[in-house]
C-alpha cells in the first residue's frame, strides 16, 4: 500500500507542476546594459557576461549588451584588461558597468593593432557562430575561421582564445573529439581560461578518459575566485570522472558538493542536473530508494525550467522503472509524456535536436509497447507498435521502424497470427535494406564531411600559424629594444655595483673583526666555567677531607654542627659557582664560614682575624668568587698546620684609593719554602691545581675587563717565615 502511494504521489509531481515553471519564467527578464572604463567612459568590446543561473553572452563593438536575467542574480564581467567584476542585480532597469583598466593588461592590449570597429565585427562572427553551432558546422565555423582573419597575426591573444575554444564547443557538439580537444587545448595556450578547461576535462568524460579529465580538473579546485556556475560544472564533471570510475561513493559527495552551491545561488537547471546525476549514480550502484527520491527531485526542479527539459527527466524515471520492472509506472509516466511532446510548439524536424533523439513519438511508443510485451500483454501492446511504425515513418527514423516492425512481427508470432508475422517480417526485411543503403550514404557523406572540416581546419591551422610567426618577429623586434634598454642599465649597474662591493667590504670587515671579538669572549667565558668546574670540586675534595676526619672523633654533636656550616657553605659556592663576579661581602662570608670550619677542626693550631676597614662601602666592590679562599686554604694547609706553637691567620680589607682596594691574608706559618720541603714524594709528583686554576682565572678576567684584579705573594718575614698574600681590587 505504501508502495503505490509513492508511486501516485511521483506521477502527481510529473503531471501537475507547471504553473510553478511558468511563474518563475515569468521572473526573467531581459536586461540590458553596457560596459566602460570608469576613467575614459571608452566602450569595452568582447567583455564576456554570464549569470549566476549560467545565462552568458558578450559585449558588442559598442559596449553593449542583452542577457536573459532576474532581480537578485550576480552579474560576472570577465576581461583580459581588467580584473574578474561581479555586480548584483537590483531592478529590471538599464544598467552602465564601470570598470578600471589594469596597467599591466593594457600593455597587451596595445599591442592588439585590431580596431573597435573590427572588435564589433568579430563579436558578431563569434555570435553568428554560436548562432549556427547546432544546425550547420560548416557555416559555423566558417564564422570562426573569419573572426580569427579579423585579429590578424598580432591579434589579442585573449580573442584568440576565445574564437579557438568556440571552435571546440562546435566539434564538441558534432561528437568531433579529437578536433575538440585539440583546439581546446590551443585555447589555453593562448590565454588559460577555467570555462575552457571544463570543457576539454568534460570531452575526455565523454571519451572515457577519465584520468586525463581529472589531471585538468585538479588544479581549478584551488581556485578560490571561480564564479558559482564554474564551481558547479567543476563538481559535476568532477563526479562524472568518479562515477566513470565506478567510486559512486566519491561521485555522490562531489555532486552533492556542487548541488549545495547550485542550490545557495538558485541555479535551478544545474540543480536538475545533479539531482538526476545523483540517481543516475545510486541506479548504477543498485541504491534503488535513493535514486527514486533523487529522481523525484530532478523532475520536480525540471518542471520550474522548461516542459521540454521538464519531459527529458520524465523519461529518465521511466527508464529507471523499466530496470526495475516495474511496467505499470513506467508505462503511465511515458503516455503522461506523449501527452505533453505533443503541446510542445516544436517543428517536427527540429524535436528529436532539441529534446534529444530518444524523446520521440515514435520511440516512446515503441518503449510503451515494449513495456506491454515484458507483461504478456501483447493485444495492449500491438496498437503503441502500430503508431511507432507509422510515427517513424513520418518522420523518416527507420532505425525505430526497422526495430518496431521487427517488434510487431514477433508479436503476432506470439499470438499465432503467423501470416501477419510473415509479413510484417517481410517488411522488416525490406527496412534493413533501405537502412543499409542509407547508412552507405551517410558514411560516404560522412567522408565527404570530414574532408571538409579537415580543409577548413587546415586554413584555421595556417592562420594560427601565421599568427605565431608574426608574434615572433614583434616579440624579436620588442626584445632587441630591451636588450639595448637593459646593456645601459647594465652599465650603471656596474658602477653601482663596484660602489655597493667596496662597501660591502668594508662592512663584512668590521662585521668580522667584530665576530672575532664575540667569539673571544665566548671562549673566555667557557674557560672561566671550565675552570670553576675544576676548583669546585677540589674544594669539595679538601672539604669533605676535614668532615671525614671530624667525625672520625666520635663527637657526635660536634659532627652535626660541623655538617651544618658545611652544607651553608656548599650552598653558598653552588650559587655563586656560575657567577663571574659576586658582591665581595657575600664572599667576606664565605671565607669567614670556611675559616670557622677549619677552625674547629684545627683549633689548637691557630686564630683567625677578619678585619674590614670600617671607612670602606663592601657593597660598591665585587670579586670574582672562590678566588681568596684557595689562599686562605695553602695558608692553613700548608703553613700554620706545621708549625708546633700556635699561629695567627689574620685577613686585612683596607681602601687604597677611591676605585681601588686591597685585601690581605697573613699567616705565620712555616713559611712557603719549608712547606715545600716537608712535601712528600708523591705529593711533588702532584701539580697543585688549586694555584693553577686561580692564576688562570686572574689572567682571563683581567684580559675581559681591564687589570680588575692583581695577585702579589711573598714572604712575611725575612728568614722566609710566614706567608702574605695581596690582592689589589678595582671599583670598575
Amino acid at each position: 500500500m505504501k508502495k503505490s502511494f509513492l508511486h501516485l504521489i511521483l506521477v502527481l509531481l510529473l503531471t501537475g507542476v507547471k504553473v510553478i515553471g511558468q511563474t518563475n519564467q515569468a521572473s526573467n527578464f531581459i536586461l540590458e546594459g553596457s560596459v566602460e572604463y570608469k576613467e575614459t567612459h571608452s566602450p569595452i568590446s568582447g567583455v564576456s557576461i554570464s549569470t549566476s543561473s549560467g545565462q552568458n553572452t558578450m559585449t558588442n563593438g559598442l559596449g553593449e549588451f542583452k542577457i536573459s536575467a532576474s532581480v537578485g542574480e550576480d552579474l560576472i564581467l570577465e576581461h583580459s584588461t581588467f580584473e574578474t567584476v561581479r555586480h548584483r542585480i537590483s531592478s529590471r532597469d538599464d544598467i552602465t558597468l564601470q570598470v578600471e583598466e589594469e596597467a599591466t593588461k593594457n600593455i597587451q592590449k596595445s599591442r592588439s593593432s585590431i580596431s573597435q570597429s573590427d572588435i564589433g565585427n568579430y563579436v558578431s562572427l563569434l555570435d553568428s557562430a554560436q548562432v549556427y553551432k547546432k544546425t550547420d558546422i560548416a557555416k559555423s565555423i566558417d564564422f570562426v575561421a573569419q573572426s580569427m582573419e579579423i585579429l590578424g597575426p598580432t591579434g589579442n591573444r585573449d580573442q584568440l582564445a576565445k574564437s579557438l575554444s568556440m571552435l571546440g564547443e562546435i566539434y564538441l557538439h558534432h561528437k568531433q573529439y579529437d578536433l575538440a580537444i585539440a583546439n581546446f587545448e590551443d585555447a589555453l595556450d593562448a590565454n588559460k581560461t577555467i570555462s575552457t578547461s571544463l570543457l576539454l576535462a568534460r570531452t575526455y568524460v565523454i571519451i572515457d578518459r577519465p584520468q586525463k579529465a581529472e589531471e585538468i580538473l585538479k588544479p581549478l579546485q584551488k581556485i578560490r575566485s571561480m564564479v558559482p556556475y564554474q564551481r558547479v560544472e567543476l563538481y559535476e564533471i568532477l563526479g562524472d570522472v568518479k562515477r566513470e570510475q565506478s567510486d559512486i561513493r566519491t561521485a555522490v559527495g562531489y555532486y552533492n558538493e556542487g548541488l549545495m552551491v547550485a542550490t545557495k545561488n538558485q541555479i535551478t537547471p544545474k540543480m536538475t542536473d545533479l539531482n538526476s546525476k545523483i540517481a543516475d549514480a545510486y541506479a548504477q550502484d543498485n541504491q534503488l530508494r535513493e535514486a527514486e527520491v533523487y529522481y523525484g527531485n530532478s523532475v520536480e526542479l525540471a518542471t520550474q525550467l522548461a516542459p521540454k527539459r521538464a519531459l527529458q527527466e520524465r523519461e529518465k524515471v521511466a527508464d529507471f522503472y523499466n530496470k526495475k520492472s516495474e511496467y505499470s509506472e513506467e508505462i503511465a509516466i511515458r503516455k503522461n509524456s506523449l501527452e505533453e511532446l505533443d503541446k510542445i510548439n516544436l517543428p517536427k524536424e527540429n524535436k528529436a535536436t532539441d529534446l534529444g533523439d530518444t524523446i520521440t513519438t515514435q520511440r516512446i511508443n515503441y518503449k510503451i509497447a515494449n513495456a506491454y510485451i515484458a507483461q504478456d500483454k501483447y493485444d495492449e501492446a500491438i496498437p503503441y507498435l502500430q503508431r511507432s511504425i507509422v510515427e517513424a515513418d513520418s518522420n523518416n527514423d527507420l532505425v525505430v521502424q526497422k526495430d518496431a516492425t521487427r517488434k510487431l512481427s514477433e508479436v503476432y508470432e506470439y499470438r499465432g497470427d503467423y501470416n501477419r508475422a510473415l509479413a510484417t517480417y517481410q517488411e522488416y526485411v525490406s527496412l534493413v535494406d533501405t537502412l543499409y543503403v542509407r547508412k552507405e550514404q551517410e558514411i560516404s557523406r560522412a567522408a565527404r564531411f570530414n574532408r571538409e572540416l579537415a580543409s577548413t581546419q587546415s586554413r584555421i591551422t595556417g592562420l594560427e600559424q601565421e599568427r605565431e610567426l608574426s608574434q615572433s618577429k614583434y616579440d624579436l623586434a620588442l626584445t632587441e629594444q630591451e636588450l639595448a634598454e637593459e646593456s645601459y642599465k647594465r652599465q650603471r649597474w656596474v658602477i653601482y655595483s663596484l660602489i655597493f662591493g667596496l662597501l660591502l667590504t668594508a662592512l663584512a670587515a668590521f662585521f668580522f673583526y667584530r665576530s672575532n671579538q664575540q667569539q673571544k669572549l665566548a671562549n673566555n667565558l667557557l674557560a672561566l666555567k671550565s675552570l670553576r668546574s675544576q676548583m669546585n670540586p677540589h674544594f669539595i675534595f679538601n672539604a669533605l677531607n676535614s668532615v671525614n676526619n671530624y667525625i672520625s672523633k666520635s663527637d657526635e654533636r660536634s659532627a652535626n654542627r660541623y655538617l651544618s656550616d658545611f652544607s651553608k657553605l656548599m650552598r653558598s659556592v653552588l650559587e655563586n659557582s656560575e657567577e663571574d663576579f659576586i658582591p665581595l661581602s657575600k664572599e667576606l662570608e664565605l671565607l669567614e664560614l670556611y675559616i670557622k670550619l677549619e677552625h674547629s677542626r684545627f683549633p689548637e693550631k691557630f686564630d683567625y682575624k677578619l678585619n674590614v676597614d670600617e671607612n670602606l662601602d663592601v657593597s660598591d666592590f665585587q670579586i670574582p668568587p672562590m678566588l681568596l679562599q684557595p689562599y686562605i686554604e695553602n695558608a692553613i694547609w700548608h703553613g700554620l698546620r706545621y708549625k708546633e706553637e700556635k699561629g695567627v691567620l689574620e685577613v686585612r680589607v683596607s681602601t687604597k684609593s677611591n676605585d681601588e682596594l686591597q685585601i690581605l691574608i697573613l699567616d705565620d706559618g712555616i713559611g712557603r719554602k719549608k712547606s715545600a720541603e716537608l712535601k712528600t714524594v708523591n705529593q711533588k709528583k702532584q701539580k697543585s691545581k688549586g694555584m693553577g686554576n686561580i692564576r688562570q682565572r686572574v689572567a682571563i678576567l683581567n684580559d675581559m675587563y681591564g687589570d680588575k684584579v692583581s695577585v702579589e705573594i711573598s714572604d712575611l718575614k725575612t728568614n722566609g717565615a710566614g706567608t702574605k698574600v695581596m690582592f689589589t681590587l678595582k671599583k670598575r
